[in-house]
């Protein structure tokens, strides 16, 4: 077993063909199928399944992929490690942040990234943030912003700032000041799926506060549920970083603060903690 080998499994496995990775990576396809056939016979496991559509991963194959990507990413951290000039890091770093913050800070970041690192990369990729602990741990993001991380061993958690919750109300409503629990509830709601971190908090507090939500529409797209509410179809829950995202309809949405029910998300920064930072 060797990296070419397992690069040439990861890229075939990815793309889900042989003719699209010879593309890729610019050699020949019957190049491609021995090193692959080369690994499956030193592993004595089928590792794809060609079919009339390109390829699919068997059980064993999914294992191997996960393998894959932690080699060959501790393969590339050694090298940008060994190159890297004394005050001029080179390399990539990938940053995962909520699809919110990704509308409002992936520009600003990139420029302030390549002002300062020119001859580094930053790859910026969005997520939710139950899933991003998970990225971080397999090495697909090497730090993340999240809101209200899960506390783990493998994770090292700065918190960077408190988010409150606001109620977003069609445009001409009344501003819904001190709403109670039992208000909130009475309101169609728009939310995201089970699994969100805003409507984690909001049913965990409804639940204690003894009200069901109802949930009328399940949308997981914070422009989306903006574009939902200002059409009437309901209120929504979010963090207030929701009402600063470019050229959506928050501004004419009525805000209305939910602080007296104690409902707030804390923003922090999460790197694996584990792993040695490159320079």
């Amino acid at each position: 077993m060797n990296l070419q080998q397992l690069e040439t499994f990861l890229h075939v496995a990815e793309h889900g063909s042989f003719s699209k990775a010879a593309l890729v990576l610019d050699v020949a396809q019957p190049a491609l199928s021995r090193q692959v056939r080369a690994l499956e016979t030193e592993l004595r496991e089928t590792l794809l399944v060609r079919t009339g559509r390109g390829v699919t991963l068997t059980p064993a194959g999914s294992r191997l992929l996960e393998y894959c990507q932690d080699i060959l990413h501790l393969v590339s951290l050694a090298k940008e490690d060994l190159s890297a000039q004394r005050h001029e890091p080179v390399g990539q770093i990938t940053v995962a942040l909520p699809p919110t913050l990704a509308r409002l800070y992936t520009l600003p970041l990139i420029q302030a990234f390549q002002e300062e690192l020119p001859r580094a990369r930053v790859a910026i990729t969005e997520g939710f943030s139950v899933h991003v602990g998970e990225w971080l741990q397999s090495g697909r993001a090497d730090v993340a912003i999240v809101y209200n991380p899960e506390p783990l061993p493998a994770l090292e958690i700065l918190p960077l700032r408190e988010e409150r919750l606001c109620l977003l109300s069609p445009p001409g409503s009344v501003a819904q000041a001190g709403l109670d629990w039992n208000a909130l509830s009475a309101l169609p709601l728009v939310m995201p799926q089970r699994g969100h971190i805003f409507r984690k908090l909001m049913e965990n507090a409804a639940a204690l506060a003894g009200v069901p939500l109802d949930v009328r529409w399940e949308v997981s797209s914070v422009p989306a549920i903006l574009d939902l509410v200002a059409a009437g179809l309901g209120h929504a829950t979010l963090g207030e970083a929701a009402l600063s995202v470019p050229g959506g309809t928050s501004q004419r949405l009525v805000v209305s603060p939910l602080d007296h029910l104690g409902l707030h998300s804390t923003l922090c920064l999460v790197t694996p903690a584990h792993k040695r930072s490159t320079p």
